[in-house]
């Protein structure tokens, strides 16, 4: 397992911007898919979008598509997730999560086997 450690979530009014950032050490290689989650209060933990560490094929949930970018920066072994055009509904804590395998189009967090502790985005309406 690796871990990871998540910042960059705050409040921001509806239509702004935020970035998460993903830190992950330990042993890690082009091989991990690495992905965001969220979890809003009352709700089940919901897909956001994937990222494979190799090549960088991308993955997103319906609901953020054309306004969240996934990336990552291996020299720096950190993912970050650009959201543009906030939206109350976006409130949630935010989870980074990491696989040791290579899988595309799936939103699944049952295959991630490492999670970090989570950041809060508030969007206020």
């Amino acid at each position: 397992q690796v871990q990871l450690v998540e910042s960059g979530g705050g409040l921001v009014q509806a239509g702004g911007s935020l970035r998460l950032s993903c830190a992950a050490s330990g042993r890690t290689s082009r091989s991990y898919t690495m992905g965001w989650f969220r979890q809003a209060p009352g709700k089940e933990r919901e897909f956001v979008a994937t990222i494979t560490w190799g090549d960088g094929r991308t993955y997103y949930a319906d609901s953020v598509k054309g306004r969240f970018t996934i990336s990552r920066d291996n020299a720096k072994n950190t993912v970050y997730l650009q959201m543009n055009n906030l939206k109350p509904e976006d409130t949630a804590v935010y989870y980074c999560a990491a696989s040791p395998y290579t899988f595309y189009n799936t939103d699944s967090p049952t295959r991630y086997n490492s999670w970090g502790q989570g950041t809060q985005v508030t969007v206020s309406s």
